[in-house]
């Protein structure tokens, strides 16, 4: 029974764990992925419930190890489904976030690369940017008293350590745009940086934006937050 138990453990976890790398490679939709996580959990629950049934019934058959391998595996199937619902609870239903609401940074590069994606390069509108002033207000507009093009150079540097992949870099026009892939999904999130001359001072904005998916689990505030942390650190090096 022991074996049974861990088995039902193990495969919970594989139902969690392996969606991600089998949808990055196409291998499998976005729907069946999705589908793995709740399995997973059940698969997991159900081990845990096998589990507490041995311990009652049949405790000489019980090990400890068999016990801590079907324990850990099970939390894992549990737990990481439920973290991302959890996620997405406390984070608007938003994908698409600048640090300018009235008019923000435009795609020009990599508006081919997102022909295909189901979420459009265009801005997604008013009622996200409400929702973001609401979840997000510290994002807005940043003022530095470096030159565009230091800037510019700056920012091709911080999209470098970050590991973004470099599309465009416009040094007159201020433009920077790179892509950014999640290491599990593979998902793709496109970044764009305007740098616009405010006289004594320059503005800087930033934009990030999914290709797929109506919530990004905040993972879209998070990158531009990264950016402007790690553009910072560049600028005083």
């Amino acid at each position: 029974m022991k074996i049974l138990i861990s088995l039902v453990s193990f495969i919970g976890f594989l139902l969690v764990v392996l969606p991600g790398p089998l949808y990055k490679y196409g291998i499998i939709d976005l729907g069946t992925a999705f589908a793995g996580f709740t399995l997973g959990m059940m698969a997991g629950g159900a081990a845990l419930i096998m589990l507490l049934l041995q311990a009652l019934f049949k405790r000489q058959t019980l090990t400890l190890g068999s016990a801590i391998i079907t324990v850990m595996f099970s939390a894992i199937a549990i737990i990481m489904p439920l973290s991302m619902l959890s996620k997405a609870k406390s984070v608007p239903p938003i994908h698409d976030i600048s640090t300018d609401l009235k008019n923000p940074p435009e795609f020009v590069a990599i508006i081919p690369l997102r022909a295909d994606a189901p979420n459009p390069a265009t801005y997604a509108g008013e009622d996200t940017a409400e929702q973001q002033r609401e979840a997000y207000p510290e994002l807005q507009t940043l003022t530095y008293s470096q030159s565009k093009s230091e800037l510019v150079e700056a920012s091709e540097q911080a999209v470098n350590n970050l590991g973004w992949e470099l599309v465009n870099s416009d040094a007159s026009a201020g433009i920077i745009e790179a892509t950014d892939t999640t290491v599990w999904f593979g998902f793709k999130d496109d970044i764009v940086m305007r740098i616009n001359d405010g006289g004594i001072e320059r503005l800087v904005d930033i934009r990030s934006k999914s290709r797929i998916g109506k919530s990004d689990l905040g993972k879209n505030a998070e990158r531009i937050h990264a950016f402007i942390k790690e553009l910072d650190d560049v600028l005083v090096e």
